[in-house]
C-alpha cells in the first residue's frame, strides 16, 4: 500500500527524517513537496499503522500446504502467526525505547554503565513471572512496585512508571543520569531502567523490612526504640543532606515522607521513590515548578508561591521527626478542635507544653533529648523556607544528639533553634496559618 502527503510549503523538508511527526512502518521515500509510505515487496498492510507491513509468504504457505492436509495447514498458521505477532512485539519495543529517550540516554551515561543499565522487557518479565499479581509489592502516586529475582540471583523491585506525559520524558531520563551516579549507603539503588514499554520501568535494589510508617503505626508498642528512631532519623538526614549538597545537581526529593524511608534487615534507613524528584543546578536556589508531595507533609511555603528549594525536603523532614516523636499520622490525624498533627505540635511548643502529645514510649526512654528533637522539629517546620536549617545542620544535630554531646550542639547551633514565642497574637498566627493550608483546595501528588 502507498500513502502520498502532501503539504503546502515553499520549501520542502525531509519528512522521512522526522518519523515521530510522520510516522511510516515501511519504506519512506522523500519527494518534493511530500513523501511515501509503502510496504517492501513480499509484504501487504497498511505501512502507516502500527502494525506495519505483514509477509504475503503466509498466505503462499498455506496455499502449498492445502494438499498436505487442515491438520498441517493450521500448525503452519499458527506458527506464522506467531512469527508475525513477535515481530511487532519487537517493533512495537523499538518505537518505545525511542519515544522514552533511550538514545539520550546512551549519550548520557558512560556506554558501559549505559548498557549494565538498561534491561529489556523479557528479562523483567521473566523476574516477575510477567509481573504476576502475586509479586505486587504496593502502588503509589508515581507507580506500581513488584518484587523479582534476576537471572545473576539479584532481588530487586521493579517499579512501574506512572509517567503518561510524553513531555516528561526527557525530565524521567535525566532523574534516571542523576540517581544512576548516586552512591550513599542509605539511599536506595538504582540498577537501571527498561524503556521497551510505553511508560518506563525502573529497577532498584529489594529493601525487605517496609517502610518506617509500617514500624511506626502498629497498634501498641512498636519495636522500634527512641534510639532506634534517632538513628534512623539521621540517617535520612545523611541521605538527604548527600543529595542536596554533595552530588553534581542538587537533588531536591520533593515527596519526603516516613513511607518513603524505607528499612533493611537490620533497621537501616534508605530513602526511596523519587518519582518526583527534581535536579537543581548547584548555582541555582530554586526552581518554579508544578507543586508535588503528599499532603500533610507538603511545605507551606512551596504550595503557596510553587517555588521548589532544597528547604522544601527541610519541612517534610521536620513533619517526619513530629510522626516520630508522637507515633501519630500526619496525613490523617485531626485533634477535637479540628487542628493538625503539625499545627498542634507548633501550639504545644509555644505553650511549652510538648509531653501533652508526645507517644508514651519516647517519654521512657528518651527524657534526656526529646525537648532537643523537638526544638529542632520545630526549627525544620518554620513557615519562611530561608529561616530553616539545612539538612547538613540537620544531620550535625542529630550526630550530636545520639552521641550524648547535647549541650556542645545546643551552644553550636543556637541559630537552627526557633525564636521563643510567647505573646498570643504570634500564637494565634501560627495557628491560623497552618489551619487555612490545611484547609486549602486540594493539590496534585
Amino acid at each position: 500500500m502507498v500513502q502520498n502527503f502532501s503539504k503546502f510549503s515553499l520549501s520542502d523538508i525531509d519528512e522521512c527524517a522526522l518519523p515521530e511527526e510522520y510516522p511510516c512502518y515501511g519504506e519512506c521515500t522523500n519527494k518534493p513537496g511530500s513523501f511515501s509510505c509503502m510496504c517492501p515487496g513480499g509484504t501487504h498492510g497498511d505501512a502507516m499503522n502500527e502494525g506495519g507491513c505483514e509477509p504475503t509468504t503466509l498466505l503462499v504457505a498455506i496455499g502449498g500446504t492445502i494438499g498436505i492436509g487442515i491438520p498441517s495447514v493450521f500448525v503452519i498458521g499458527m506458527a506464522m502467526t506467531n512469527m508475525i505477532k513477535a515481530r511487532r512485539a519487537k517493533k512495537l519495543r523499538a518505537v518505545f525505547f525511542k519515544q522514552n529517550r533511550g538514545l539520550l540516554l546512551l549519550q548520557l551515561v558512560d556506554k558501559v554503565i549505559a548498557e549494565r543499565m538498561v534491561f529489556t522487557l523479557e528479562e523483567l518479565e521473566k523476574a516477575t513471572n510477567r509481573f504476576d499479581e502475586m509479586r505486587k509489592l504496593g502502588s503509589g502516586g508515581h507507580g506500581t512496585v513488584y518484587k523479582g529475582t534476576l537471572p545473576d540471583r539479584r532481588v530487586v523491585a521493579i517499579k512501574k512508571s506512572n509517567i503518561t506525559v510524553r513531555k516528561e520524558i526527557d525530565d524521567f531520563i535525566n532523574e534516571v543520569v542523576i540517581l544512576s551516579q548516586i552512591n550513599h549507603r542509605n539511599v536506595v539503588r538504582l540498577f537501571g531502567c527498561c524503556l521497551e514499554t510505553q511508560v518506563p520501568l525502573l529497577v532498584y535494589e529489594f529493601i525487605s523490612n517496609g517502610t518506617l510508617s509500617d514500624h511506626l503505626h502498629v497498634e501498641g508498642p512498636t519495636l522500634l526504640s527512641w534510639k532506634n528512631r534517632l538513628r534512623i532519623a539521621l540517617e535520612a538526614a545523611s541521605a538527604l543532606a548527600y543529595l542536596h549538597s554533595s552530588a553534581s545537581v542538587s537533588i531536591i526529593h520533593r515527596d519526603v515522607k516516613s513511607a518513603n524511608i524505607l528499612l533493611d534487615g537490620r533497621l537501616t534507613a534508605k530513602v526511596s521513590d523519587f518519582g518526583a524528584s527534581r535536579g537543581i543546578p548547584v548555582d541555582q536556589g530554586g526552581v518554579t515548578t508544578v507543586i508535588q508531595g503528599t499532603f500533610g507533609y507538603l511545605d507551606p511555603e512551596y504550595y503557596q508561591t510553587s517555588r521548589l528549594t532544597d528547604k522544601s525536603d527541610v519541612y517534610s523532614f521536620g513533619v517526619i521527626l513530629v510522626e516520630m516523636l508522637t507515633r501519630k499520622k500526619p496525613t490523617v490525624f485531626e485533634s477535637s478542635d479540628n487542628v493538625s498533627l503539625i499545627a498542634l505540635f507548633n501550639l504545644l511548643m509555644v505553650q511549652d507544653n510538648i509531653y501533652e502529645i508526645l507517644d508514651p514510649q519516647v517519654i521512657s526512654e528518651g527524657m534526656e533529648n526529646v525537648k532537643e528533637v523537638a526544638a529542632l522539629a520545630s526549627a525544620c517546620l518554620r513557615l519562611k523556607g530561608e529561616e530553616r536549617p539545612t539538612m547538613r545542620q540537620v544531620e550535625i544535630r542529630l550526630e550530636r544528639l545520639l552521641g550524648g554531646d547535647i549541650l556542645q550542639g545546643l551552644s553550636a547551633e543556637l541559630h537552627c533553634l526557633p525564636p521563643q514565642l510567647s505573646n498570643t497574637d504570634t500564637t494565634s498566627k501560627l495557628y491560623n496559618m497552618e489551619r487555612d493550608f490545611l484547609l486549602s483546595s486540594s493539590f496534585p501528588r
